[in-house]
């Protein structure tokens, strides 16, 4: 297996970036970074958490499973379609209760309701870019170490809650140049990209290198091919951050 594994990421960096089809992208992303695959199993219920770029206009006056409404034009819809297609006989229940703007601290004043009485056995979080960008913007006064803590504390009250669940966090992500995101931001966006990767190896979760993904798809076209805004994806970065969350599942 690891075998095979290095001569995946060996293979990906000898051929031309601008060959490979999105599912190697996020394939050859992954393996550099050595994630942890999360397995499912059958009647698994799947819920993806996080801020706007989960939410993507879902309907939030519902909770249904594998409903297209509830789930968002966004990453999360392609992902969850992606996993009824592939695993039609684990009878998977997919929800999204992603909401626009959270930062961690936010998530967690939501918690009971839109994930812990869902009783998920796989959750995924996708969280971080608010947490510095309204630093910025909102007059928001959380720092690295706000983040860092509050992310551990809801990820020690989720496994009080739900000792079996199986877990995946994806890393915040930016693309600098594109409209909103500038300069400015680095270097210390850094640290919340390294921070989200720090805490999924400190909790033995799956992790989705969604910045590796995206600096990979811009060697095939610049970044606003990927995101209207150095945030928010666009169809063809729904689609991409769809195949990289994929990439964390076997």
């Amino acid at each position: 297996m690891e075998n095979t594994r290095r001569s995946f990421i060996r293979n990906a960096a000898i051929g031309t970036l601008a060959s490979l089809t999105l599912p190697e992208i996020a394939s050859a992303a992954f393996a550099e970074a050595e994630g942890k695959k999360i397995r499912l199993d059958v009647n698994d219920v799947v819920l993806f958490q996080g801020d706007s770029i989960t939410d993507a206009g879902r309907d939030k006056t519902k909770t249904i499973p594998n409903d297209i409404g509830c789930m968002g034009n966004g990453y999360a819809l392609v992902a969850g379609s992606g996993l009824l297609v592939n695993y039609p006989d684990k009878k998977l229940q997919i929800y999204n209760k992603g909401v626009s703007g959270n930062k961690v601290y936010q998530l967690a004043a939501r918690w009971d309701t839109d994930c812990l009485d869902l009783k998920p056995n796989v959750l995924s979080i996708f969280v971080g870019v608010n947490d510095f960008w309204h630093t910025m913007t909102a007059g928001y006064k959380g720092t690295i170490e706000t983040y860092r803590t509050d992310y551990k504390k809801l990820l020690d009250r989720t496994k009080q809650a739900l000792p079996d669940v199986k877990l995946i966090i994806g890393e915040p992500y930016a693309v600098n140049g594109v409209n909103r995101v500038t300069d400015i931001w680095y270097p210390k966006f850094y640290e919340f990209q390294a921070a989200a990767r720090e805490i999924a190896e400190e909790y033995d979760t799956g992790f989705v290198p969604f910045q590796s993904v995206i600096d990979k798809a811009m060697k095939t076209a610049p970044g606003a091919y990927w995101t209207r805004d150095g945030v928010h994806p666009n169809m063809a970065g729904i689609t991409l951050l769809a195949h990289a969350w994929l990439a964390a599942i076997k």
